[in-house]
Order: C-alpha cells, then sequence, then structure tokens
C-alpha cells in the first residue's frame, strides 16, 4: 500500500504545493490531533522545508482553518453522493443527508472532529464561512424538499432543520465514539438498515404535526 507521506510528496515534485500540505496536514491531524499538530510535523511529513507551510498558511490557526473548510466539502460530497446513489426525494432526502453525515464521520474521523468540536480554525476566514454555509445552504435544499417552500421558510421549518441536524450529528458522534451498543458489528448491511432506521424514526417524529392543545 503506499505511503500517505509519497502522495503527497509526489503532488509537491508536480507542483501542487498546497494540496500536499494540505495531505500532510491531514495525516498529522489523523494522527496527532488539534493538540499535537504542528506546522513543522506537517512540512516534515511533505518532504518540504519549515517554512514552505507558513508561506501558504501562515501558521498552524491557518493550515488547520484551510484544512476545516476542505473538510466541509467533503461533507457536502459525502451527502450528495448519498442522495444521488439513492435517489432520495422528499423526506428521504433528510435521511440520505443522515446517512452520508455518518459516511463522512466514519472516514473522516479527525476532519469530523476538527470541523465540529473545535475552536482553532478561524470562524472569521472567508473560505472556511463559505465551506460552512454551502453545508447549510444543502440541508436547508433538503428541509425545503421535506415541508415545501412555504411550511420550510417558517417555524415548522426551522424546528426541522435543527431536528435533522441535531439527529445526524448526535448519531454520527455516537458511531465514531462507538457509543452506540446496539449497532452490528461486523455486519454492515444490519449496521446500515439500523441507522436508517434510527433516522427515519426520528425524522417522523420531527415531520409530525404538533399536538393541538385539548
Amino acid at each position: 500500500m503506499p505511503d500517505r507521506n509519497d502522495a503527497a510528496r509526489e503532488r509537491y515534485h508536480h507542483g501542487d504545493l498546497r494540496a500536499a500540505l494540505l495531505d500532510a496536514a491531514e495525516e498529522e491531524l489523523r494522527l496527532h490531533g488539534v493538540e499535537g499538530f504542528t506546522l513543522r510535523g506537517c512540512a516534515r511529513r511533505a518532504g518540504v522545508s519549515h517554512a514552505a507551510p507558513a508561506h501558504h498558511f501562515g501558521d498552524a490557526r491557518g493550515l488547520l482553518t484551510a484544512l476545516a473548510a476542505l473538510g466541509y466539502r467533503r461533507f457536502v460530497a459525502a451527502q450528495e453522493r448519498r442522495k444521488q446513489a439513492e435517489g432520495a426525494q422528499g423526506a428521504g432526502r433528510l435521511v440520505a443527508a443522515g446517512l452520508g453525515y455518518v459516511d463522512f464521520a466514519r472516514a473522516h474521523p479527525a476532519l469530523f472532529r476538527l470541523i465540529f468540536a473545535s475552536d482553532r480554525p478561524d470562524q472569521d476566514d472567508p473560505e472556511l464561512c463559505a465551506a460552512g454555509e454551502a453545508a447549510f445552504a444543502a440541508l436547508q435544499a433538503d428541509v425545503q424538499a421535506a415541508l415545501g417552500p412555504q411550511e420550510a421558510a417558517g417555524a415548522e421549518g426551522r424546528a426541522l432543520l435543527q431536528a435533522a441536524w441535531a439527529m445526524a450529528h448526535g448519531i454520527a458522534d455516537l458511531v465514531v465514539a462507538g457509543r452506540l451498543p446496539f449497532l452490528p458489528e461486523g455486519d454492515a448491511a444490519g449496521a446500515e438498515a439500523m441507522l436508517r432506521a434510527m433516522m427515519a424514526r426520528s425524522l417522523g417524529a420531527a415531520l409530525a404535526p404538533p399536538a393541538r392543545p385539548s
């Protein structure tokens, strides 16, 4: 299996130093977490001078910010793949998006934590803001598909948006932490079916009209 360091160096030698540094940064983050993340470690992993990351990103926070923006784009792409693969319509788009949420968290747990549980990225950075807004816009579009434009714009739409987000994020976080005791191990199809059922049940409750006072 090719080493990720070799892949990063190969990209550098082809002139794409920024991408090579992001590859190296992702691996450093995976291995050492935010606490152990350094520009020197990224430079060493990419096989470039210690000054190279600073030239492109300024400091460690700048590199982590660019990495978080990349993470958001992968996050949206994982959700879109699910929706397209399933041809999801209506409320089914929210279930598919939730499964894509879990797909991303499983494939990139370090990026998942960087995006949603770290204060290191600069939240005012334009690239990161644009990437985060794109993720939020995708969720808004899914809520609109579930409720229709008029209801999605009102209080019910806002409630469903927050419920869907909380549901998907909570499940993804528990999956990554290994804290879902009834999720079948070694049975991908069974685990998928259970995750889908959990999301459908949660969204079914969220989509139900509120009870009228008697």
